[in-house]
């Protein structure tokens, strides 16, 4: 893939989507969360008309806070998962990224809990949420090892949609690259539902 990746997170008729392009425009990958879903599960594609499948994100349990997300290639060999930290994420988000024999491989931190909280806070209102998407733009880092940073995911400031940019900061193996990349993804629809 070609970095830094751009992300758009946007809503239509309420229902979440991500689109992801590369530093060339090019679609990486498209997601249209279904809401209203007892037991989570999500459909990763390859295009924005929702015919070329790649993964499938399925959540374990219905929805709840110590549900683990896993992550399936469209012919049904599992790649791995991520699972929320239930205590350590009650202030500042903390996601484990488990690899398919579920061995914690990366980690998801947010690099400062208030500017997501005043962005959560804030997005929604009238006019103040206009102002809120330029003023605060939380930062999350995927680490391998406490102080070793692999993949970098900030908020760039926007009026409409809430716009992403991801950075790669040191070389991933593909399959962990892709892992770590719909992580990131279903942390974001994760963290926008707990807002």
């Amino acid at each position: 893939m070609h970095y830094p990746l751009r992300l758009t997170f946007k809503f239509s008729g309420h229902s979440p989507q991500i689109i992801v392009t590369d530093v060339e425009g090019n679609l990486v990958f498209y997601i249209k969360q279904k809401l209203f879903k007892v037991k989570e599960s999500i459909t990763v594609f390859a295009d924005t008309e929702q015919t070329l499948p790649l993964y499938l994100i399925q959540a374990d349990q219905n929805i709840g806070a110590s549900a683990q997300y896993r992550f399936i290639e469209i012919n049904g060999i599992s790649m791995g998962s991520l699972h929320r930290q239930q205590m350590r994420s009650r202030w500042k988000s903390h996601y484990d990224i488990l690899n398919q024999s579920h061995t914690p491989i990366m980690t998801i931190r947010e690099k400062n809990f208030w500017v997501k909280f005043l962005d959560g806070l804030l997005c929604d209102m009238p006019v103040i949420g206009l102002l809120s998407g330029y003023v605060f733009n939380p930062t999350f880092f995927i680490t391998r090892s406490p102080d070793r940073i692999v993949m970098h995911l900030e908020k760039t400031p926007s009026f409409v949609s809430r716009l992403y940019t991801i950075k790669q900061v040191d070389e991933l193996e593909e399959q962990e690259e892709k892992i770590a990349l719909l992580s990131l993804l279903m942390m974001l629809l994760l963290e926008r539902q707990r807002n």
